[in-house]
């Protein structure tokens, strides 16, 4: 049996770079000709998102290492410092790309669908005078410039905010003459100004707001020559952390931490490519950075800033067509969804399938009188969540209602301690989980007091338990963006373990053995390794032995390990994982029987789902956790086998095999390289489970 420590570390591909890699392939959805227009827009800015966190937390981590001179423990064995140069190196030629693309490609494009962005010298009359008119009324007051001197140091830099380095000539009313300032757009202003119909030569015309500021920059500095000006901006660590087992409230603890993130260490310099070299150095200087942690940027230092573009424009022609979330059958022809359920599981695969039912299902288990309790993980939900008004209204009707809340679900922070806030007010136990592991499993229980059967030995009321278990958060709006299944069941094994996962997670006890939950940090792993290892021994027998699994990332080196072991007895294994692949396929002797293939298309792919054939019986579970060592042995995670043959078979049907025949597929080679046939014309995995699954599209 090969074990992962006894692995040449050149069986393992980089994590950072197999995470840059899928930002490449994010790009490359921006690049095709065949996506709507505004819709590459909208890829475009992800790209950027993307960069942000994973400047934000990988990069910093990166940073960290090399500062404190710790030893590589990715199973790669990169040391931190060359992992480093790769990844600046890899990001330097993916931003010249993304901005290539943007300037040469998508601008003059919408350009010629009536969509402009103007740059200042684009302005008629007209619209310069609207523009000067908005400077003065809406911008300028709010507006603090700052003359560098020894009275007035450099100000601190927000994480992510716009700024610009203004340069200058002459002396002002007290006799300085620094030459240079930096003026902070704050918070408050819009980024992106639609021009109003009336001042634009076509329908849609947009300003930004570096545009109007670099225009006016002069009003600010009255007597004084603006010689240039320049934008740019700094990407900050932005990891928390919070010392969890020596804070008595987590809550209170996070709620401090959180005005730290803005002012985490530097990691990253944006600025305007025509920024001289002399202020480029200045401003490198000041942030301690090094030249290659600077990025010359020929456009917007913030491409992010955009993303709300294809939302403000009705153009339904440039962008995936509108479609209507399929419905369940009988749940429509049921009473309420409680008797749908006793009829058997339900299984629903969003955003092909409407969301909605999840919150039928809390809203009539709110006012139901039977219902008794109500229990609920939360990782993220967002500001705008319909669930935990219904949990709040819930309680206040009476309901015990328990809320295990993840304080710590990265960039949710803060809207999960506002929600916790609510819930306690209304009456809710509002727990954070475990200390030391998140939350992450996603998990939903009623329980009903339901009248006994005519005849029952009993006539007491029988308190029985529903469940709803998804592979994706109860998040209204990601379900519409992200593919993930969720399943209702009243089945007394699963919703039993279930029980006892709250039990775990509310109080204090030993770990009570789930009979069909596979549960991480306890179970999952040992699960996992247990099946790849049982289709190892049918195929080492000649039996037919095959695995798919599907999910986010495959980084844990055990059970990469296992899976190589698994190709070499003969096993045909078939991964679909959307971003970080650290399995090398395709390498003779290890890895001849794997392949791995990652789907990036109009919906972020966010399902986990893994089947094991275990000699005809085909095997299917679906789960909150990736394969990383993360969600393994640091988090509170669930996996749940699909009982019903049905259903299993839909899955398979479903969540899988468009995957296998995606002909616009990523394949990944050994080099951790990927390839994809772009001269295809069939539909891709999104389209065929559009035309399936949903009511029109």
């Amino acid at each position: 049996m090969l074990m992962s420590d006894s692995l040449p570390s050149e069986l393992f591909l980089n994590r950072e770079l197999a995470q840059l890699a899928f930002n490449h392939r994010v790009l490359a959805q921006a690049e095709e000709v065949r996506t709507p227009l505004l819709e590459r827009l909208r890829f475009l800015c992800i790209v950027s998102s993307n960069l942000d966190e994973f400047f934000e937390i990988r990069v910093a981590g990166l940073h960290a290492e090399i500062e404190a001179g710790i030893a590589s423990s990715a199973p790669d064995k990169t040391p931190a410092a060359e992992s480093y140069r790769q990844v600046a190196h890899a990001v330097h030629a993916l931003v010249v790309e993304q901005y290539r693309l943007f300037n040469e490609a998508i601008v003059p494009a919408l350009a010629d669908k009536g969509i402009r962005f103007l740059q200042h010298a684009d302005f008629n009359e007209r619209q310069a005078q609207w523009v000067r008119d908005y400077f003065h009324d809406a911008v300028m007051p709010v507006l603090t410039p700052i003359g560098l001197d020894p009275a007035h140091p450099f100000p601190r830099v927000l994480n992510k905010s716009l700024n610009f380095a203004v340069e200058l000539e002459g002396r002002d009313a007290f006799g300085r003459d620094s030459g240079t300032a930096i003026v902070q757009a704050p918070l408050v202003l819009p980024r992106v100004i639609r021009l109003p119909r009336e001042f634009s030569e076509v329908e849609y015309e947009f300003v930004l707001l570096s545009t109007i500021m670099q225009a006016h920059v002069d009003a600010l500095f009255p007597g004084m020559t603006v010689k240039g000006c320049y934008q740019f901006r700094l990407t900050r660590n932005s990891d928390l952390f919070v010392d969890e087992e020596e804070v008595k409230d987590l809550r209170a603890a996070l709620s401090g931490e959180l005005p730290n993130r803005q002012f985490g260490d530097e990691v990253r310099l944006e600025i305007a490519a025509n920024c001289p070299a002399q202020l480029a150095t200045f401003l490198t200087r000041h942030f301690h950075l090094d030249t290659e942690d600077v990025y010359r940027v020929d456009g917007p230092v913030n491409l992010v800033r955009l993303i709300n573009v294809p939302d403000d424009v009705d153009r339904p022609d440039l962008k995936f067509h509108a479609f209507v979330p399929g419905t369940v059958k009988r749940l429509e022809q049921s009473a309420n969804v409680f008797d749908a359920i006793r009829e058997g599981d339900l299984l629903f695969y969003h955003p092909f399938q409407s969301f909605q039912p999840i919150v039928a299902f809390l809203q009539e288990a709110s006012t139901d009188p039977s219902v008794v309790a109500i229990k609920q993980t939360i990782y993220r939900t967002g500001t705008g969540s319909e669930l935990i008004p219904l949990l709040i209204a819930a309680a206040r009707n009476g309901k015990e209602v328990t809320v295990v809340l993840e304080l710590l679900a990265r960039f949710d922070e803060e809207a999960n301690i506002n929600w916790a806030q609510r819930l306690e007010e209304a009456g809710a136990h509002v727990v954070y989980g475990v200390v030391g592991a998140k939350t992450h499993a996603k998990m939903l229980m009623v329980v009903r007091a339901e009248t006994p059967a005519a005849g029952a030995s009993s006539q007491f009321a029988r308190l029985k338990r529903y469940v709803h278990l998804s592979t994706g958060n109860y998040h209204s709006r990601t379900a519409r963006l992200y593919t993930d299944f969720g399943l209702f069941t009243c089945d007394d094994a699963i919703t039993t373990d279930v029980n006892n996962l709250f039990m775990q997670l509310t109080g204090l006890g030993r770990v009570s053995e789930s009979r069909l939950l596979w549960q991480a940090p306890f179970s999952l792993h040992e699960r996992v390794m247990q099946a790849i290892r049982a289709e190892t021994a049918n195929a080492a027998a000649g039996r037919k032995a095959a695995i798919i699994a599907k999910m986010n990332a495959l980084l844990e080196p055990k059970v990469i390990a296992a899976l190589y072991e698994a190709s070499r007895a003969g096993v045909q294994i078939d991964l679909i994982v959307r971003g970080m692949c650290a399995l090398r396929p395709g390498l003779p002797g290890v890895s001849d029987n794997i392949r791995v293939r990652s789907i990036v298309g109009r919906f972020l792919e966010h399902s986990r789902v893994f089947y094991f054939f275990n000699g005809g019986e085909e095997d299917v579970y679906l789960s909150s956790a990736d394969w990383m060592g993360r969600n393994f042995f640091g988090r509170i995670e669930i996996c749940f086998p699909v009982r019903d043959p049905r259903l299993k078979r839909r899955v398979i049907d479903e969540g899988l095999q468009p995957y296998l025949d995606d002909p616009h597929a990523w394949i990944m080679d050994p080099d951790g390289n990927y390839q994809r046939r772009t001269d295809d014309e069939r539909p891709n995995a999104h389209q065929t489970l559009l035309k399936l699954l949903a009511a029109s599209s």
